[in-house]
């Protein structure tokens, strides 16, 4: 199975997990005994998690420390240690298991005592969670059911004591509506998980549960989604340090907190907050029912945000996969099928192109800046990679009546806005009509950016059809002949430089790069005229050679320009 069908089937378990434990919630909360909801809470942990329960302890209970079956259990060490951690979730010792916990069972009323779970290994992050929600649950089943002991008990009373009868109906009555209420939460919200409703959906039914205007927004304060009249546009945003400390005291506070007219909760799985869900509330109505929705509101959002992430980053590592093995060679079968579950299509022509720019600002900032670049002149789709010191595309190919040069000079004059600097240089390969092709494309592309390196204009762009008879040199040395070629012409000037640590080789590359000018020559060599007089006098003594015959120059020309190439790969 792939890593993106493990992580779907991760986030189904997930879900069915926590519609699970709502089921569950509502079971407790249907009029059980104290004792009946801690054996439920007990028996429900092996289903939901890899741990297996060891004990409970219910305050109101005289029978003290009770064992999984229900059972008395004499465990001095662990009463000991429940009772130091009072009414907070803590490590236990003193078990056969490597990991062993006490959740306490927070009652509205108070304390209501303790699960304590066991596991041969850590469970998972999302384990913890639910066994938390669990421990919340349990601790809000045994309030209910406090409800209804502590209404049994006063029935009685009652039947005497009818002034009172008014009273306690009304109260009964408003703890049944609080639980409908909670219920009608749970339900609708789980409804939205599992429906995939997304930021939009979590918002709508936040607004449908409170009848307050709601907003989903990324950390930044982008509006990822509305629910309700009266949408601000454009959505302000406030200033970045404002909204760094709203977020701190939100992650601090166990409760929402009142942000001037909203009330906002934090989506944070770990300790990175993904995003915030707030209730528009200008004239402060919000009341525990709204506060309790936007609780679980924020639960949903956070997996929904999570979740989001995950498919990201998994899409991501897959694309720099792809890529990495159509530069390193791959069958044009599994290369198209894995292009087109991502959304490209390798089936068109491509191009590799290679982007170098000498110090950019920051590590990611060279890549940002052609990820830019493409979208603004290319308009289209690409495979991007980082390599050393440089950015490789996997670009689809010129349309019909496209000038192939002239988009690819677009993208340098964009790369250099962004970057501010326009020294950058671009190869660019041949075409290529399958994925298998795209190795050879690859090395055409390096073979050219060498070849504008080493030439005197190192910035700009140059492909590889238009190399000319640079192309001889661009085909690699592996018989040593352009070495070989290189030597025959310009040994003694190497031979002179090496020994008298001087700079003839360089002198005459750049004399014919200019075309034998001599002020501009002197110019790029910031010698004086007079100089690179003498110093062309002993290039021709040593080598011998007619700098004014056409074939000599032609031969020197390349031969210097294949010295600065080569130069360049070692």
């Amino acid at each position: 199975m792939s890593e993106a069908g493990q992580s779907i089937r991760g986030l189904r378990e997930q879900l069915s997990n926590v519609c699970s434990l709502f089921t569950l919630s509502m079971i407790m909360s249907d009029g059980r005994g104290e004792r009946q909801i801690i054996e439920l809470a007990t028996s429900s942990v092996m289903s939901l998690t890899s741990c297996v329960p060891l004990a409970s302890l219910l305050t109101m209970d005289p029978r003290g420390l009770r064992a999984p079956d229900g059972g008395p259990l004499s465990w001095p060490e662990l009463t000991a240690q429940l009772s130091d951690l009072d009414d907070v979730d803590g490590p236990v010792t003193g078990t056969d298991y490597k990991w062993a916990r006490a959740y306490a069972l927070r009652a509205v009323g108070g304390h209501a005592g303790h699960l304590v779970v066991g596991s041969d290994l850590e469970p998972t992050s999302d384990q913890l969670l639910l066994l938390q929600m669990l421990a919340q649950q349990t601790g809000r089943a045994l309030t209910t059911s406090a409800l209804h002991r502590r209404d049994r008990e006063t029935a009685g009373e009652l039947r005497t004591l009818n002034s009172q009868l008014a009273e306690v109906n009304a109260r009964l009555a408003a703890s049944v509506a609080d639980l409908e209420r909670s219920r009608k939460v749970h339900e609708t919200l789980t409804a939205v998980a599992a429906s995939g409703g997304g930021e939009a959906g979590i918002t709508s039914a936040l607004h449908q549960l409170t009848g307050l205007r709601v907003a989903a927004e990324d950390p930044f304060g982008n509006l990822l989604a509305w629910a309700g009249p009266g949408r601000p546009e454009p959505y302000p945003r406030p200033p970045a340090r404002q909204r760094a400390e709203v977020l701190a005291d939100a992650r601090r506070s166990p409760r929402p907190i009142r942000d001037r007219d909203r009330v906002i909760a934090v989506a944070q799985p770990r300790d990175e907050v993904l995003g915030v869900l707030a209730l528009v509330d200008p004239t402060r109505q919000a009341g525990e029912h709204e506060l309790f929705a936007l609780e679980h509101g924020a639960v949903v959002l956070t997996m929904e945000l999570a979740h989001l992430r995950s498919l990201a980053e998994t899409e991501l590592r897959l694309r720099r996969d792809l890529v990495d093995d159509l530069l390193s060679g791959t069958d044009d079968e599994s290369a198209l099928a894995r292009s087109q579950a991502l959304g490209h299509d390798l089936g068109r022509p491509h191009q590799v192109v290679v982007v170098r720019w000498p110090a950019p600002p920051t590590e990611d900032a060279l890549v940002r800046a052609v990820e830019q670049a493409v979208t603004r002149v290319l308009h289209t789709r690409v495979l991007l990679a980082r390599k050393p010191n440089s950015v490789v595309l996997v670009a689809p190919g010129p349309e019909e009546r496209e000038n192939n040069s002239n988009r690819w000079s677009r993208l340098h004059k964009a790369v250099g806005e962004s970057l501010r600097s326009k020294v950058g240089a671009i190869g660019v390969g041949g075409v290529c009509n399958g994925p298998s092709e795209v190795p050879r494309s690859y090395a055409e592309a390096q073979r050219a950016l060498q070849v504008r390196l080493g030439s005197s204009s190192p910035g700009g762009v140059t492909t590889y059809d238009n190399l000319g008879i640079f192309r001889l040199l661009a085909l690699g040395d592996g018989d040593g002949e352009v070495k070989q070629f290189v030597r025959e012409w310009l040994g003694p000037l190497l031979d002179y430089d090496s020994t008298s640590r001087s700079d003839l080789v360089t002198t005459l590359w750049q004399y014919l790069e200019c075309g034998g000018n001599y002020d501009a020559t002197a110019r790029a060599l910031l010698i004086h005229r007079s100089t690179l007089r003498y110093r062309l006098r002993r290039i021709r003594e040593l080598s011998g050679l007619d700098l004014g015959a056409v074939d000599t120059r032609l031969n020197l020309h390349v031969a210097t320009r294949a010295w600065q190439i080569l130069r360049g790969l070692t």
